[in-house]
């Protein structure tokens, strides 16, 4: 017999070998028709795996949040299935086709034929027929040597299970269709019916550019046809406000591939806007306690052994040399603020110290991966890093969380945080990274912030909190992190003088709010689709003169908004006035004045919006008087 323990605490006795199908069915027959899976020990499985231990058990239904990585595992093979169907067995190599977030992929190599978009439809029709068959999945274990025979005309296959270090090796069977799978997945094919096939494009195998270049069709399912259109509807809306296409169209940035690939080029509006997020962050770490400073970006590869960057990091790194001393461009900014510390005698009383810096890092990035500003090889880190005693480091992190919120708030961010513990390659004791876990979980608990746990997933030298945030469409990006460091201090032996005189090691906390400054940007672009609020806005208000005799008053105006440091620009071209208020629209400046015989002779202006809206006989001292306000507020909302 074997005792299972559920959710609710309860625990119950079966005979040995009880698989979660019998379980449910024995609670009621409703319950064994809406299971899908179960988490057994907290690892999910299928519902036909047999039990014959003690065990914590979760039957895993389609509403439950572990569902949709299970759905849309399965119909990563019933988009293979549907491929092979297609294609030809003799034709169709298949590679790997895992779930991402908020849907999934398959990597295909197909002898003589490439998949495009035109190719969905009858793709998308041979999966309903699958789905619509029902098909029964069953997993078998296998040796590897029976595995191999299986799938002797599959080289992606055969390659996989000779890395597979058990001697047994899981595979799916789905009718006339087989696949290397750890699982789990749905009992049959005929669970989840809404799905959408996203785009295609190349992917290396294993992401490595030596290798052969397969087909990826992405796509995403649902249980809900509403959700799937809910879904769909934000992919369009996310094409709509691209940052790749809005960047240059409002003149932020542009990139030059042949020339500097993976480094962006921020254009006059985007320096405009990048300046204002540096001002407003540099009053916010002012209040926090931080002192800023600026590090050299190329520094002696010594410094990156000792950092430990050179062993775990080095594949990542650029480098150079000049006069015999091999150098390497700055991947990050701890070891340089490391050096600032040990510049000076440092006390117990002096701790503790808040290094930010606006810091330009270095990192490579395959060509494959480059993503506008998203995925950069050159970037700007709103880096600090506080050395603390340990009794400090819980209330030191607490604080940074704090500054977080503060900051987000202004942009209207709401967000979550995952906490990621030790990974295997990592540096120092366990008991170490136990310890330096707890605090990051205690300040979490105590700053009342719910929080996930991505076990493995931390830096090397330290685990870390991520926090995620959501934007206006609902997409979720990881922006702010806080790594707690114990392994820093000890490499380059820093110390501090305690109340007794003798000598310790403080504690490091890495972190970045924005994180990279580029990626933030373009995050702001895509979340105001553009219409940035005025106090980021690189024009703040356009004047639009009717004809060209009203060209010098307007140029008064202007003068006595730029002495209230408001960024104006005149549209005194040639143009009709509707065509040059579509113009300014187009560039999505928040106030537009429309200035003419009236606006001379008189005090009061008429006010458009890039929203559409009109205000009008406001008087210029007031129109003056309110953008100041909502730009020193940085207000999210326009005031007209």
């Amino acid at each position: 017999m074997v005792k299972i323990t559920f959710p609710d605490g309860s625990v119950k006795e079966f005979e040995n070998n009880v698989t979660p199908a019998d379980i449910a069915k024995s609670i009621s027959e409703g319950l064994y028709r809406k299971s899908i899976a179960a988490k057994i020990n907290n690892e999910l499985k299928d519902l036909n795996t047999p039990i014959n231990y003690d065990s914590t058990l979760k039957l895993i239904t389609l509403e439950d949040e572990e569902a949709p990585a299970i759905y849309r595992h399965t119909m990563s093979h019933i988009m293979a299935q549907a491929v092979v169907r297609i294609f030809g067995k003799d034709k169709v190599k298949l590679a790997i086709g895992p779930v991402i977030e908020d849907g999934f992929y398959y990597d295909f190599d197909i002898e003589g034929y490439k998949i495009s978009e035109e190719d969905f439809p009858k793709i998308e029709e041979e999966m309903k027929k699958i789905i619509k068959e029902d098909i029964k999945i069953v997993r078998k274990e296998l040796s590897k040597e029976d595995a191999k025979e299986l799938f002797k005309d599959q080289p992606y296959k055969l390659e996989l299970i000779d890395e597979i270090t058990d001697d047994k090796v899981s595979v799916y069977f789905q009718g006339d269709f087989v696949d290397l799978c750890r699982g789990p997945h749905l009992p049959s094919t005929g669970y989840v019916k809404y799905f959408k096939l996203l785009s295609v494009s190349g992917a290396y195998w294993r992401g490595d550019e030596k290798n052969k270049m397969l087909q990826r069709i992405y796509a995403t399912a649902f249980v809900k046809k509403s959700d799937l259109d809910n879904y769909l509807n934000m992919i369009e809306e996310a094409k709509k406000r691209d940052h790749r296409k809005l960047g240059p169209q409002l003149n932020l940035f542009m990139l030059q591939s042949e020339m500097a690939p993976g480094m962006p080029f921020m254009l006059s509006n985007g320096k405009i806007i990048l300046n204002e997020l540096m001002t407003y962050s540099r009053q916010v770490h002012k209040k926090y306690g931080y002192q800023e400073v600026e590090t050299p970006q190329i520094m002696n590869i010594k410094l990156w052994h000792q950092s430990g960057h050179w062993d775990h990091y080095k594949e990542n790194m650029f480098f150079t040399e000049k006069e015999d001393m091999p150098m390497a461009v700055k991947p990050m900014n701890c070891p340089g603020h490391i050096l600032i510390y040990k510049n000076n005698f440092v006390s117990y009383k002096d701790l503790p110290i808040r290094m930010f810096e606006f810091g330009r890092v270095h990192r490579y990035e395959r060509s494959g991966v480059l993503h506008g500003l998203f995925r950069v090889r050159s970037f700007t880190q709103d880096d600090a890093h506080i050395f603390c005693t340990k009794s400090q480091m819980e209330e030191e992190i607490i604080k940074v969380i704090e500054l977080t919120n503060e900051i987000y708030s202004t942009f209207g961010f709401n967000y979550e945080a995952i906490l990621s513990t030790m990974p295997e390659d990592h540096m120092g004791e366990i008991e170490t990274w136990e310890k330096a876990t707890q605090a990051l979980k205690s300040a979490l608990e105590k700053s009342q912030i719910n929080y996930k746990i991505a076990e493995g997933d931390g830096a090397f030298y330290g685990p870390k909190i991520d926090f995620h945030l959501t934007d206006s469409i609902g997409r979720k990006w990881q922006c702010t992190t806080i790594q707690l460091d114990f392994q820093m201090p000890e490499r380059f032996e820093i110390e501090y003088a305690n109340e007794k005189g003798e000598y310790e090691r403080p504690v490091m906390i890495h972190r970045a709010i924005f994180g990279s400054l580029e990626r933030f940007f373009g995050i702001l672009i895509e979340n105001f689709a553009g219409e940035f609020p005025t106090w980021l806005a690189p024009t703040q208000v356009s004047i639009i003169p009717v004809s060209e005799k009203y060209n010098e008053e307007a140029k008064k105006f202007a003068q006595e908004l730029e002495k209230e440091n408001i960024r104006v620009y005149i549209n005194d071209s040639d143009s009709t006035v509707g065509y040059k208020i579509r113009n300014e629209q187009m560039k999505k400046v928040p106030y537009m004045i429309v200035f003419g015989e009236k606006e001379v002779t008189g005090n009061n202006v008429n006010i458009r919006t890039r929203e559409g809206n009109t205000q009008e006989n406001v008087s210029r001292e007031n129109f003056v008087k309110i953008i100041k306000e909502e730009i020193k507020n940085r207000n999210l909302k326009l005031s007209f």
